[in-house]
């Protein structure tokens, strides 16, 4: 069964209230000071039922300019629009802008009522309808129905049941989305009920049981009874006018403006990326850091415009813009929101979002100019690509990507799966379902080659660069539970442009050749070592004797380390790699019969002073051949044959 929203427009007193309550016997005003002043202040709600037995909800609008930002809550969620006007007063000031509000909310089918025909005589009933067709002329309301009526006579309520009856039959579903979303416009107590929230459900649906979150506060609550026009339901879905019960949440835990969704679904943002269409009725420019009302959904929350292309924007410009915020707000791409200005209030231009949690943005950023210009045109795989880029090194996720380019799951799943396949993206983590896009990998890539060829020519006689090392040379690669750094690796590995070897990398064209003199020093550091044997001296008195530079040295000493003919330990000791393998072949032979073994059993054992005693045992401890047990030493069992 189709969902449609009928919203009333239009200027004070031209009757709104008293058609809905002619048409459908329900008074809308439920307010006191309502009823006192004869005005609508509040939103109100009512329905029809049309003559293939849908029920159509409307949502009755504030028409006094004090109470635009209550008028454009209730226009949010609305199908097609009755716009009202007097035939004894005609288009008047708030016609005009919520006329504007409607355009720009993106509401694209409706007529107009004109209401109060029992005042005016045939002649001023013409002249009130050529006033009407030229207001409307240019809106998308140019062509639609003009119906005289009147609420106090009943005059023409037949007409307007019709008219109604044959464009809610020419309005298509809404598109699907499976995101439950519903932007909060009441919040009442009820007793035996508990809270009550209503609205309208922008998209997805919801069920009886189901849980739910209160954005932006992250409260959470489970659906415990749901009502469409005063009857109770299982579920209900997009487009309907409902009210919700909800378990244990308290009504001050919920305000007008919030919006309740699946459990962190959406992602509250302190700026929106906008498409944003400045009205030709201003009648001044839009400077940078314009202060405004932003109004998406339900809520009004101050903000800043943030002009990205140019200084100033002219009465009817249109132009990407990114909006910051006092309070975070939940949009998704493709919502509509109008601003106003701070004051005096007044509707100043709106549109419609294009990324609902961006980062902070340089103004004149070609790219991001470029890029939100392309959105505009929604291309889905051209979004999809932007976004991911937007990422960088994060990536995306794709529940964010959901929220991001308002797709629905299966075809945003399909684009993903052919942008995988042709290399655009990559995917880091099957787990979350993270996205970065090829570029960014083919820079990463890049970089790590540089960083190796500038590490290789720095240190000419090391043979490899430490993985830990290089990892932590980019930022990109900070984040331990990031999966991007290996998959790099294991990239240019495969591409066979870098060697990987347990903990160390180097480019695959890296030779370490040292020179005549160089490699004398080699083996005369290596004789010491073998001579020494469990003795060895403290590496820097080797290169006192060898006469050599200490980095010269090291980087020596490191190829025989590589080499596996030298073993470090600590302090400064290295030891002869033969010397250490005999020793740790006699300590497992005593340890496989004696079960444990003393610092000083050790050291008669070796019969070394404990200055190299107490390195070697921990250098055992650090390979894990050995665990200390109290004051002993054991085998670990995975290494007992």
């Amino acid at each position: 069964m189709k969902q449609i929203i009928l919203g009333t427009a239009g200027h004070i007193d031209h009757g709104k209230t008293s058609l809905i309550r002619a048409l459908t016997g329900i008074e809308t005003d439920r307010l006191k000071e309502e009823k006192e002043r004869g005005i609508t202040i509040e939103l109100g709600f009512a329905s029809i039922t049309l003559s293939d037995g849908n029920v159509v909800g409307i949502v009755d609008v504030p028409g006094h300019e004090k109470f635009v930002k209550n008028m454009v809550a209730g226009a949010s969620g609305i199908d097609l629009v009755a716009m009202t006007i007097a035939a004894d007063e005609g288009v008047m000031p708030q016609t005009r802008e919520h006329m504007e509000i409607c355009s720009l909310m993106g509401i694209k089918y409706g007529f107009v009522a004109m209401t109060k025909i029992d005042l005016v005589d045939e002649e001023l009933m013409e002249l009130a309808i050529e006033d009407i067709k030229g207001f409307t002329k240019g809106t998308f309301l140019e062509n639609a129905p003009i119906v005289p009526l009147s609420s106090t006579t009943g005059e023409g309520l037949d007409l307007f049941r019709i008219t109604l009856d044959k464009i809610c039959n020419d309005i298509p579903e809404r598109p699907f989305s499976p995101i439950f979303r519903l932007p909060v416009d009441r919040v009442f107590s009820m007793k035996g009920f508990g809270t009550v929230i209503t609205g309208t459900l922008a998209s997805g649906k919801v069920n009886i049981g189901e849980n739910i979150m209160v954005f932006p506060s992250l409260i959470t609550s489970k659906v415990r009874g749901i009502q469409v026009h005063g009857q109770s339901v299982e579920s209900v879905s997009a487009g309907t006018r409902t009210a919700i019960n909800f378990q244990g949440l308290d009504k001050d835990m919920v305000n007008r403006g919030d919006i309740l969704s699946t459990p962190d679904t959406l992602r509250p943002s302190y700026m929106v990326d906008a498409y944003l269409h400045y009205l030709t009725s201003n009648v001044k420019s839009a400077k940078a850091r314009t202060r405004v009302r932003f109004h998406s959904g339900t809520s009004e929350i101050m903000g800043n415009v943030i002009l990205l292309d140019r200084e100033e924007l002219m009465p009817g410009d249109t132009a990407p813009v990114q909006i910051r915020l006092e309070t975070p707000v939940c949009c998704m791409n493709g919502d509509r929101f109008v601003i106003r200005s701070y004051s005096p209030v007044k509707t100043i231009g709106g549109g419609h979002i294009l990324n609902p949690a961006p980062k902070k943005h340089r103004l004149f950023n070609q790219e991001i100019i470029q890029g939100l210009n392309a959105l505009v045109e929604n291309n889905p795989e051209q979004s999809i690509s932007f976004f991911i880029n937007q990422g960088g090194a994060t990536g995306v996720l794709f529940d964010d990507l959901r929220i991001m380019t308002s797709i629905a799951d299966k075809k945003l799943e399909s684009f993903l799966q052919k942008m995988l396949a042709a290399r655009q993206i990559i995917q880091t983590d099957k787990d979350k379902r993270i996205f970065v896009h090829g570029d960014v990998v083919d820079k990463l890539s890049k970089d790590i080659v540089v960083k190796l060829q500038q590490y290789h020519q720095e240190n000419p006689l090391k043979e490899s660069m430490s993985k830990e090392e290089l990892k932590s040379k980019f930022r990109a690669f900070r984040d331990k539970d990031s999966k991007l750094f290996p998959l790099v690796v294991a990239r240019l590995v495969k591409e066979a442009t870098i060697v990987q070897e347990a903990n160390s990398i180097r480019l695959s064209t890296h030779k370490v050749a040292l020179k005549v003199d160089l490699q004398a020093v080699k083996e005369k550091i290596f004789n010491i070592y073998e001579k020494s044997g469990l003795t060895p001296p403290f590496f820097r008195d080797v290169c006192n004797e060898l006469s050599v530079d200490p980095k010269i040295g090291r980087d020596v000493l490191q190829m025989l380390i590589d080499e596996k003919r030298v073993i470090k330990t600590k302090d400064d000791l290295y030891f002869n790699f033969k010397a250490i393998t005999d020793l740790e072949k006699q300590l497992v032979e005593f340890l496989n019969k004696s079960g444990e073994i003393t610092t000083p059993q050790f050291k008669d054992m070796t019969g070394i002073s404990r200055k190299y005693v107490i390195p070697i045992i921990e250098y055992f401890d650090s390979i894990n051949l050995t665990i200390r047990v109290g004051d002993t030493r054991q085998l670990r069992k995975k290494q007992i044959n």
